[in-house]
């Protein structure tokens, strides 16, 4: 009889997007989660070491002897573990630290973009906050908005889109106040059209690029209120042609890589493209170097077997395999504390109800409290529903919602309308 090889995969992080991709993979292969969250650890098999922790993580690869990592936010594939990972024989999924500055380094990124002829707004970088607020106040008066950005990461509070010059000179301040992030500000034109989020899957040998995605960036319905990391996404994209996906690959992917490849970077992970679909084309907006959250919890629910393998195969330097997708509509809510995405409290009682068969519950910041479920972060717990229809996929998300509670919680009631 022919033994089956069971394929190991250590997913990193504690979030939304590693209970996405934990449950996704999991379906294909044996998955450790480090350090998981207590949702997750209805799913997988959860190990307590921290992300930042390198030397915990490579114990950890050594002792249960996995065959792939899967590194899932962005702070550990900025500060090297992907590299540290990689220098020990471990297949990796996730860039290297240079090219990781493509999200660490906004400032970075958008010279990337100018270099490789990428299309993008015009911008301008700045240490100085008067002379930032001088360029703002330039640009209103030649009728212009702005969206200003801190270079470093923020953790999704670090962009601000201003539609008036008070809101520019007031964002300066708000993103200086955040310290070492914003060192550096990129100051960029505001873009105009419909938003999009291209995931692709990049190897040494060829890209796959994952369903399209549209993120509901600001906390409150009709896009009003402050940016937060996501506060809930659909596909497919009926507006979307395939046309545009093309023309994104071809104008917004590939120059980027070949960049990376023209300084000798190998880029073996996700490219995250944030797409505005402008009057002029497609214009990227940002790079991010790892899973989109929550765009992955939707992507997930539409994709069939063959993840693992296309992951490994990225990793290994193969060509990757393309993934069946559902002809399915998915629409993923996020539930907030109170006050997200300012301070917020946790330790909250969560209580949930009989969810249904089409409805995934993704955690975000949960956590296990004397056998409590509880709040632990600012975006807590990812209602993900599936449906023949748009309309569909939506009822059943807002339906599950009614039987999930906790103090002060808050979420958007337009996602997908």
């Amino acid at each position: 009889m022919r033994q089956t090889i069971t394929v190991r995969i250590l997913v990193i992080g504690g979030g939304g997007r590693e209970h996405a991709l934990a449950w996704k993979l999991s379906q294909e292969a044996e998955v450790i989660c480090a350090p998981g969250n207590a949702g997750i650890a209805e799913d997988v098999e959860c190990v307590s070491v921290a992300a930042h922790d390198f030397a915990g993580i490579l114990k950890l690869a050594r002792d249960r002897e996995v065959d792939l990592v899967v590194v899932g936010p962005e702070d550990p594939l900025i500060a090297g573990l992907a590299d540290a990972l990689r220098e020990q024989g471990f297949a990796t999924f996730g860039p290297g630290t240079v090219a990781a500055q493509l999200e660490g380094s906004k400032a970075f990124a958008k010279a990337m973009m100018q270099r490789a002829g990428v299309p993008t707004a015009s911008y301008q970088t700045f240490i100085d906050t008067q002379a930032s607020k001088e360029y703002v106040r330039k640009m209103f008066a030649e009728g212009k908005q702005v969206a200003l950005k801190a270079s470093g990461n923020a953790l999704g509070k670090g962009v601000i889109v201003c539609g008036t010059l008070s809101e520019g000179l007031e964002g300066i301040e708000t993103l200086k106040a955040l310290g070492e992030a914003s060192r550096t500000l990129v100051i960029e034109e505001r873009l105009t059209g419909r938003e999009f989020s291209l995931l692709t899957l990049v190897g040494d040998h060829g890209i796959y690029s994952l369903p399209v995605v549209q993120d509901h960036k600001r906390v409150f319905d009709h896009d009003m209120g402050p940016n937060t990391g996501g506060m809930g996404t659909f596909s497919p994209l009926e507006w979307l042609s395939a046309d545009i996906v093309s023309q994104t690959e071809a104008e917004v992917v590939t120059p980027i890589l070949q960049a990376l490849r023209d300084d000798k970077l190998s880029y073996r992970g996700v490219l995250f493209s944030g797409i505005m679909v402008t009057p002029d084309g497609p214009k990227c907006i940002e790079y991010n170097v790892r899973f989109g959250d929550p765009e992955t919890q939707t992507i997930m629910r539409r994709l069939g077997p063959g993840l693992a393998d296309a992951l490994m195969s990225a990793s290994t330097g193969g060509e990757i395999t393309p993934i069946p997708v559902s002809a399915d509509h998915v629409v993923t809510v996020n539930l907030a504390s109170g006050g997200y995405p300012g301070e917020y409290s946790k330790g909250l009682p969560i209580f949930i109800g009989a969810l249904g068969a089409r409805v995934k519950l993704f955690h975000a910041g949960t956590a296990l409290l004397n056998g409590q479920l509880v709040t632990n972060g600012g975006r807590v717990l990812g209602v993900s529903a599936v449906g023949d229809t748009l309309a569909m996929a939506r009822e059943t998300a807002y339906e599950a919602i009614g039987q999930i509670s906790f103090p002060g919680m808050h979420y958007r009631t337009d996602i997908g309308a």
